[in-house]
């Protein structure tokens, strides 16, 4: 994928360019891909983990063809690859390869977070490119990383994403049901937890030296909050961060949820939705409509999805 450009201004680009700022979610659970991938649905004790592997390559390439002209960018959670051990990791790589041959950015939800040397070879690992360049793996253009651990945990990331043109998404307010139990908690000042890293990340923005011609820059925010005042103080926050916003469709959310997240050109945050489209085969009215044809299921779900989002969120 080319880096020419800062990597905010290419996200705005994609966005633009499919007219939606939604974002697929490649999460490959054995258990939930069609029938026909035999060895991924085999008992335990006869699991074929090559076979099984070969199977989620085959469908997850699969995937990315179909979304590739319908979405902007893809978000690839490599633990979903690491089961399968080192031929998985080498999967994931190459399927990032995959995705951008077919024009799409990838993001690496890997949420490492560390200090010091350990962090630094986390960043380089996730995020350097492959030297020499591999036409069979790649790094992704961004990935998804803890902001717990203060600067000294975020920094060798953001160094590594400035050298190489790429991006962060500092996880600020995530979305499972025990996030409130600690990101909510108010601090002895008043803000929740959330609030103060929403703040600090502004700070790295500011400091960074990657806002692009679009007014956003290097170092976004995983930001899931069900409040929408909430949402939209947090929009306020940190107005140079793109927003990595889980939650549409299998996990409750609709479109309208995700208004607060953009600007007024709609703008300033990937929305993502993941089982709801790349398990589309399992929903009982696509099932009924296009059979075993479970490429047709996830084509239909990819234009429903992104469709949605249009209705609320039009890009300008």
């Amino acid at each position: 994928m080319p880096t020419a450009s800062l990597f905010a201004d290419r996200i705005v680009e994609a966005i633009r360019s499919r007219n939606c700022p939604g974002v697929i979610n490649l999460d490959p659970v054995c258990a939930s891909l069609p029938r026909r991938f035999a060895a991924a649905h085999a008992p335990a004790h006869c699991f074929d983990e090559r076979a099984a592997l070969g199977e989620v390559i085959e469908y997850c390439r699969r995937v990315l063809q179909i979304v590739a002209p319908i979405v902007p960018v893809v978000k690839l959670n490599i633990a979903y690859f690491e089961c399968f051990r080192s031929a998985g990791v080498d999967a994931y790589y190459s399927l990032i390869a995959e995705a951008h041959r077919l024009g799409l950015l990838v993001i690496g939800d890997v949420k490492r977070g560390d200090v010091g040397h350990t962090a630094a070879m986390y960043a380089s690992a996730h995020l350097a490119a492959f030297a020499p360049e591999s036409a069979d793996r790649a790094a992704p253009d961004a990935v998804t990383i803890s902001g717990y651990f203060g600067w000294d945990g975020v920094k060798p990331f953001v160094d590594v994403a400035r050298r190489e043109n790429k991006g962060v998404f500092v996880l600020v307010r995530t979305s499972n049901e025990s996030a409130a139990s600690v990101q909510d908690v108010p601090t002895r000042d008043g803000p929740p937890v959330h609030a103060v890293v929403a703040d600090l990340v502004t700070k790295w923005s500011h400091e960074s030296g990657t806002i692009g011609s679009a007014g956003y820059g290097a170092i976004g925010a995983v930001v899931a909050t069900r409040d929408p005042a909430d949402a939209a103080a947090l929009r306020k926050s940190m107005p140079h961060s793109i927003f990595l916003v889980p939650g549409y469709g299998a996990q409750g959310g609709r479109a309208e949820d995700f208004a607060p997240y953009v600007d007024t050109f709609g703008l300033g945050a990937l929305i993502a939705a993941g089982r709801s489209v790349i398990f589309a085969h399992e929903r009982p009215a696509l099932k009924e409509r296009f059979g075993d044809d479970w490429e047709a299921c996830v084509q239909y779900a990819a234009h429903e999805f992104t469709a949605d989002l249009r209705r609320v969120l039009p890009v300008r």
